[in-house]
């Protein structure tokens, strides 16, 4: 598969409708490519509304059936939601920037107190593996934004990392092949959809679906 088609391909990973051979070549490419990374990230909500969807979905029903009420009023009022959270967030920050203009920089002193929320980090070894792996989450509006280290010393083998919900979701959210060298730990990074507190845990698995280590969820 040539660069340019890999990229077109970003919009099918990210809604996983891309084959399993097809998903592990762009997994592939998408560690090189920081373009991809960024636009699979952008299709997150997308992807966690029709994974909602999906759920709230009998079986029973046709793949194109209309929405009914209940579902679109859900959607909206979550619309409504993050739209009203939005405008707060603004006039917050518009008064704010009016306070500091008239206090001065004797207010400015307090101001590096508060933060962005502090980052999650977890760490295992499997006894049955010798993998040693740690995850570090941090809260986004969209999800979560995640660093991987692990260090897999066995051999050279395609592996990627699953977050797992606390409402048994799984996502694919980081991939990359290991080198077999264990001397240093090997760095990914990733994004998933649920935010830190909706994780339950992390696993690193191979591409056969073998499992390396679990990690539990701060």
């Amino acid at each position: 598969m040539r660069s340019l088609e890999r990229h077109r391909d970003v919009g099918a990973y990210a809604l996983g409708v891309l084959d399993e051979a097809d998903a592990f070549r762009f997994e592939d490419h998408l560690v090189e490519c920081p373009w991809c990374a960024a636009h699979v990230t952008g299709f997150r909500p997308a992807t966690r509304q029709l994974m909602l969807y999906r759920r709230a979905t009998p079986r029973t029903v046709r793949p194109l059936a209309h929405p009914g009420p209940r579902l679109l009023d859900r959607l909206l009022g979550e619309l409504s939601h993050r739209r009203r959270a939005r405008r707060r967030r603004l006039l917050y920050g518009l008064a704010a920037s009016v306070v500091l203009a008239v206090a001065g920089p004797g207010l400015v002193a307090f101001a590096g107190h508060a933060g962005p929320p502090a980052a999650r980090i977890t760490s295992a070894t499997d006894p049955r593996t010798g993998v040693w792996a740690q995850v570090t989450s941090e809260d986004r509006t969209w999800g979560s934004d995640l660093r991987l280290e692990i260090e897999d010393g066995s051999e050279p083998r395609r592996c990627r990392l699953v977050a797992v919900g606390r409402d048994g979701t799984e996502e694919v959210v980081a991939g990359w092949t290991g080198t077999g060298d264990g001397t240093r730990p090997l760095g990914a990074t990733g994004a998933s959809a649920l935010h830190p507190g909706q994780i339950a845990r992390y696993e690193v698995r191979t591409d056969a679906g073998r499992r390396l280590v679990t990690l539990k969820a701060p």
